[in-house]
């Protein structure tokens, strides 16, 4: 099944919003959003010149699964998503286009901070524990390897950075700052539950969850905290083979850490424009679909197939 690689969105019957590293932003109306998700790719926040074939359809249809599986597990959980179905008044042209890599959700008011949860110590926290010993400036007992698990999942947020800036890693206390002492404990603990729920999940279908970034709305006329975005995906989260994995090393991945690794062995980390060769895109493409039908026991094709 061959696929057209989208980098860039524009419909004819909805106005754009916004574009985002992979997403672009269409208002159906003022309640609703159409959340259209392109092939883009990014590493250290810069947003690759070539994407991965399939990938936005990867994500949303990787996302719908959840959003229904964790409203099933996490009582009380709340998301944005409403249906895969695309719009009744878009475009032939403009259906076509957005089938399979969109989504229509409820329009909410978005917490300015990523969510992170952490179950495994990996990435920028290993290399904090390494230094200081703490993790998001929260100390950690003595001993951990790389690529442990936590004694239990940690919540580590940090800043939501504009477009081509960087975020940064703060603490939970900070964090409550920006979203204000009302939502920052509810935020923690659904966080913490969506991780639990999820991770567990995955893991009795052979994949690790690392960690992971949520993101979270708030629906003002009810005052409920929202799971939106995009939800543990291999571009939101580290995913591991569970049968490969050894604490004290690095891991095998299905997520896009071996881009992260390509971009630094060839000293083109941070650098704009960069073109991924054939084999990365190609390579990406293959673990996301891995991952996909491990985590949803169908293939992407028969996904597509059933819309």
């Amino acid at each position: 099944m061959a696929s057209p690689v989208v980098t860039s969105i524009a419909l004819s019957s909805l106005p754009k919003l916004t574009s985002g590293k992979v997403r672009d932003l269409f208002e159906i109306d003022s309640k609703t959003l159409l959340f259209a998700t392109t092939d883009r790719i990014s590493a250290y926040d810069v947003i690759m010149a070539n994407g991965v074939p399939f990938k936005g359809a990867v994500l949303t249809q990787m996302s719908a699964h959840w959003f229904r599986i964790l409203t099933e597990k996490v009582p009380g959980l709340k998301t944005h998503f409403l249906t895969l179905a695309p719009p009744t008044n878009l475009s032939p042209a403009d259906r076509e286009l957005v089938r399979g890599r969109s989504m229509q959700v409820r329009k909410l008011k978005v917490f300015p901070i990523e969510i992170i949860v952490r179950g495994y110590i990996t990435g920028s926290a290993w290399k904090e524990y390494q230094k200081s010993g703490t993790v998001h400036g929260l100390p950690q007992p003595a001993g951990l390897q790389q690529c442990s698990p936590f004694l239990r999942p940690i919540y580590t947020p940090s800043t939501k950075a504009e477009l081509g800036q960087h975020d940064e890693n703060i603490t939970p206390a900070q964090a409550a700052k920006i979203v204000g002492e009302r939502y920052a404990d509810r935020i923690e603990k659904l966080a913490l539950q969506v991780y639990e729920a999820g991770a567990a999940y995955a893991l009795e279908r052979g994949i690790i969850i690392a960690d992971t970034k949520f993101e979270f709305g708030l629906d003002e006329e009810t005052d409920d905290i929202v799971l939106i975005d995009e939800v543990l995906t291999p571009d939101s989260s580290r995913f591991w083979p569970a049968d490969g994995y050894e604490a004290g090393r690095e891991q095998a991945s299905f997520d896009k850490q071996p881009l992260r690794d390509w971009l630094t062995e060839t000293g083109l980390q941070d650098m704009d424009g960069v073109a991924m060769t054939p084999e990365i895109a190609d390579s990406t493409s293959a673990r996301y679909k891995d991952a996909f039908k491990r985590l949803t026991g169908k293939t992407l094709e028969e996904a597509l197939a059933e819309l």
